[in-house]
């Protein structure tokens, strides 16, 4: 790949009163969010997002390698790309910073090949954002989220997978993601 072609930033569309699906992968499309610390560093990254930005968290699912997060702004003025720089940074610090003290050798495979920068965690761009206003597409979206595992072949049933937000719609169970339903939309 020519090392001056810069991929075109993703079109975000902040609107208020829409939800928004992002999806997230690791690196080359690693399993890096395989293990439980990184699935943790993740959570607690979207915990101290949403603090800072002001949006609730509808839905979410952590799966190997990548991440589906559906969330709402809170606020009229916001921005997606800071909501999501807010997330995915410092999983990639803490990660990278953690292999190079506790496990060098598992750090090879977050190498880029060049100089800046040596290591990524995420793929390079925003991922992927999708706008949801209407209550039949959000609550289609919830769905798709949570039977991600499923779909995968990872667990039979989606409340046996513990990084995502199912256990929370049918049980009122909290798990690793704070999740606040007060502005979901009602039928």
């Amino acid at each position: 790949m020519n090392p001056s072609f810069k991929n075109p930033k993703p079109i975000r569309y902040n609107i208020p009163g829409h939800a928004h699906e992002l999806t997230f992968s690791c690196y080359k499309r690693r399993p890096f969010l395989k293990g439980n610390r990184a699935k943790q560093f993740l959570a607690d990254a979207i915990n101290t997002s949403l603090d800072e930005y002001n949006f609730d968290i509808w839905a979410y699912v952590f799966m190997p390698e990548h991440a589906h997060i559906l969330i709402f702004p809170s606020e009229d003025d916001y921005s997606i790309s800071k909501i999501l720089k807010s997330i995915k940074q410092p999983v990639s610090r803490k990660m990278i910073g953690y292999l190079r003290k506790h496990n060098p050798e598992a750090l090879k495979h977050l190498e880029t090949g060049y100089k800046v920068p040596t290591h990524k965690f995420w793929q390079s761009g925003g991922g992927y954002d999708r706008n949801y206003w209407s209550t039949e597409e959000i609550r289609s979206q919830v769905n798709y989220i949570h039977d991600n595992p499923v779909r995968r072949g990872l667990v039979e049933d989606p409340r046996e997978w513990k990084w995502s937000s199912v256990r929370f719609w049918e049980t009122g169970e909290e798990g690793p993601v704070r999740i606040n339903l007060d502005k979901f939309p009602q039928f």
